[in-house]
């Protein structure tokens, strides 16, 4: 149920859409699924309009996908709860449980995509400046299922955009950060989708769209962290929380990259 009342909105969504066998089918994952299957349908039409086949198209998408399930995963084992589950490592593989970082992502597709690259004989920037399209449309999917979970919500807020998380027994409106980088995720896909589609600037100007997209995102996640509610308890008394230090490499890697595009290519940039 969600009710608006004067200067916020209390939250208070079922995260189940149903139960089937006693295992609740959730929003999130059904977010999840419609997330690979938009990132599949927009993968096969940059694949068409380059003239490659579904074999490629089959091949990133699983190199992809297996590599974002397993770097979200083991990001989230060893970056926040390393001392649980290496005492329980059997716990690892039980990831409807939860427990999915996207730093770990990240790192799990920039390898993926690595392979993919040597497999398909491609060249790596050109696999990387394509994957931020789907990546960025999908990000913004799951943390719509984030805030179905009612979870990774911001501080206590009096804006009158609110939250009150009736489900986790909240009282206070809270940020709902959930929305604030769903929000910029999409705005970063639609730039990536106009740079690629409307500007052909992957061609043109390679390592400028990956470049944009991992700085634009990981800023985007950094500037958010600030009103976002601690994940784990040791982050309490730090400065700066462990999502933001792992952001800071991505972010400095994407400055470079993209001022080294620009730099090379300049007399190409054209927009």
């Amino acid at each position: 149920m969600i009710s608006f009342i004067s200067n916020y909105v209390t939250w208070d969504v079922d995260p189940a859409i149903f139960v089937v066998a006693g295992r609740e089918i959730r929003y999130y994952a059904l977010l999840w699924v419609l997330s690979l299957i938009v990132g599949w349908y927009l993968m096969g039409k940059m694949m068409k309009r380059e003239g490659l086949g579904e074999k490629t198209l089959d091949s990133i998408f699983w190199y992809g996908v297996i590599s974002i399930i397993v770097g979200a995963r083991l990001g989230h084992v060893f970056f926040y709860e390393a001392d649980y589950y290496l005492t329980n490592p059997y716990k690892i593989l039980y990831i409807w449980e939860g427990g999915l970082a996207s730093h770990g992502a990240a790192i799990g597709l920039l390898i993926g995509l690595w392979l993919f690259s040597r497999k398909n004989k491609l060249p790596y920037i050109w696999s990387l400046d394509r994957i931020g399209i789907p990546v960025a449309i999908g990000g913004a999917a799951v943390r719509i299922g984030n805030l179905f979970n009612s979870e990774i919500y911001g501080t206590v807020t009096e804006k009158p955009w609110g939250f009150i998380f009736a489900q986790n027994g909240e009282t206070l409106p809270m940020h709902p950060t959930q929305i604030y980088e769903a929000i910029g995720y999409l705005i970063i896909f639609i730039i990536l989708y106009w740079m690629y589609f409307k500007k052909d600037l992957a061609r043109r100007i390679p390592g400028l769209m990956f470049g944009f997209f991992i700085l634009s995102l990981f800023l985007t996640r950094f500037i958010i962290e600030f009103v976002k509610n601690p994940q784990e308890e040791f982050e309490q008394d730090m400065i700066i929380n462990m999502g933001q230090i792992l952001s800071l490499p991505f972010i400095l890697a994407g400055a470079v990259i993209l001022i080294w595009s620009i730099l090379k290519y300049n007399k190409k940039i054209k927009l």
